[in-house]
């Protein structure tokens, strides 16, 4: 009698639920001692490679790693010494030691762009179709970064346009009130796009016309209609069906000219929109049946000197009061609905701009690009307003604020700093597209600016928020 025992092979070493391949690569030359492990890393840019979970809680910069983006994730940029392999970010890692190979840049590169799976192939970010989000527009690289609220860490990137290899300048993001789905218009092209907003895939998009240069939009209280609105010397205003994603009407001509910024009033049946130079706005019915009314912020005639420069609009909650801001006089205007005359003048930081509102709060939140900072790197504010007393107080935050955006539900208000110009803060890193922008939170309750900055690509513009 022959008696046969038969050996299992022992199973392939794993490390940190990473797959195989990238654990080899992670546990030898990056979670070492000293370096990216968990007894180390809060001195190498607080990120920790000891484990999948503790990647995705990302770094002192943001998110290392963006599932099916090798392309925006900076840990690629710093591994790889290989030009062809993308961008080459110093110092290599690992540090004081031999570079990755080339084969072994490729297997990271190939696993993120597969989604950076863990071993049981689960990617990050995938489990909930109802996440909450913030979503960033950057304007300087036609992505749309999207963040994670519960941990404002960035989770995606995703590209906007439909014309390769040409920028097309998205200038500005909105959600559905629904929170089912996403818009984006360009100041390079004619189009309004649609994405979902439960995978972040692209629905459709439709022409607006034989103009470009739009560059705001409102979407309508039950998320059917989208009003847009171009600024250039001879404006248009498109209404779009968003159901069936087709064009309405395209309508300009006459006085309407630069404008700009745009609101609907809190019944949704006339429409808003600022001049950029000089010291009114218009006003139109939605059914186009009274023409573009001139409304002047100031008492006077209209006249289109740069005496107030009226950049964006927005509604107090009851409706009874908007306000603008005025970039050149830096102010915000208070207005009555009521004959449409004025209430009150607020000061501001310097060049007021864009408007975020908190219901809660009763406040108006106001990005001021040019405050002066404290240090030579620093440029920027966010103008705080009580809606009833009209009292403000001034923030200073960043480099060229623009865009701002409030998540009620975590108390956080997240700023979009452009950082375009050189004497800003220098990026931790440099990516496909150029110069990084950033992004700031401060507390709701307190006003306190978070410790938290990330970085994301060129020129992050305009902010919305999954509701």
């Amino acid at each position: 009698m022959i008696s046969v025992t038969c050996k299992k092979d022992p199973p392939i070493p794993t490390f940190g639920d990473f797959p195989t391949g990238v654990n080899e690569i992670f546990s030898t030359k990056c979670a070492t001692s000293g370096c990216h492990n968990s007894s180390s890393y809060m001195g190498a840019a607080d990120l920790d490679l000891s484990s999948y979970a503790n990647l995705f809680k990302g770094s002192n910069n943001g998110s290392p790693v963006i599932p099916y983006r090798s392309d925006f994730s900076s840990l690629c940029y710093f591994i790889n010494t290989y030009s062809d392999l993308g961008p080459t970010n110093f110092p290599t890692m690992p540090l004081y030691s031999s570079a990755l190979s080339r084969e072994e840049v490729k297997t990271i590169k190939d696993w993120i762009d597969n989604g950076a799976p863990d071993i049981n192939g689960n990617v990050m970010w995938s489990d909930n179709p109802n996440r909450k989000k913030y979503y960033v527009l950057n304007q300087g690289c036609d992505v749309v970064t999207v963040f994670d609220a519960e941990t404002q860490l960035p989770i995606r990137y995703i590209n906007v346009g439909n014309i390769p290899n040409i920028a097309e300048s998205p200038h500005m993001i909105r959600v559905s009130p629904d929170g089912q789905y996403w818009y984006v218009i360009f100041v390079a092209n004619n189009i309004l796009q649609k994405y979902r907003t439960s995978d972040d895939t692209f629905v459709g998009e439709i022409s607006l016309g034989a103009y470009q240069s739009w560059n705001t939009l409102v979407i309508s209280d039950d998320s059917k209609k989208a009003y847009c609105v171009s600024w250039q010397a001879s404006s248009r205003l498109a209404i779009i069906d968003l159901e069936n994603m087709q064009l309405l009407y395209n309508v300009g001509g006459g006085n309407f000219t630069d404008a700009h910024g745009i609101a609907l009033n809190n019944t949704n049946d006339t429409i808003y929109i600022t001049r950029q130079t000089g010291n009114y706005i218009y006003k139109i019915d939605t059914a186009l049946n009274t023409g573009f009314q001139e409304i002047t912020l100031d008492g006077n005639f209209p006249n289109q000197t740069s005496s107030l420069d009226p950049h964006e609009i927005t509604f107090s909650p009851d409706g009874s009061h908007y306000f603008v801001t005025c970039q050149t006089s830096n102010q915000v205007r208070v207005m009555s609905t009521i004959g449409d005359a004025l209430v009150q003048t607020i000061t501001t930081g310097q060049y007021p701009l864009e408007f975020a509102k908190s219901i809660t709060k009763n406040k108006l939140y106001v990005s001021c690009q040019n405050e002066p900072g404290l240090t030579t790197n620093s440029k920027g504010s966010v103008t705080v307003i009580d809606m009833t007393t009209y009292q403000a107080t001034n923030h200073l935050v960043g480099y060229q604020p623009h865009g701002i955006a409030i998540d009620e539900t975590n108390n956080i208000i997240i700023v979009a700093s452009r950082n375009v110009l050189t004497n800003g803060p220098v990026p931790h890193h440099t990516g496909i597209c150029g110069r990084n922008g950033f992004v700031n939170f401060f507390n709701l309750n307190t006003m306190q600016l978070l410790s938290k900055k990330t970085e994301v690509a060129s020129d992050p513009y305009s902010i919305a928020t999954r509701p």
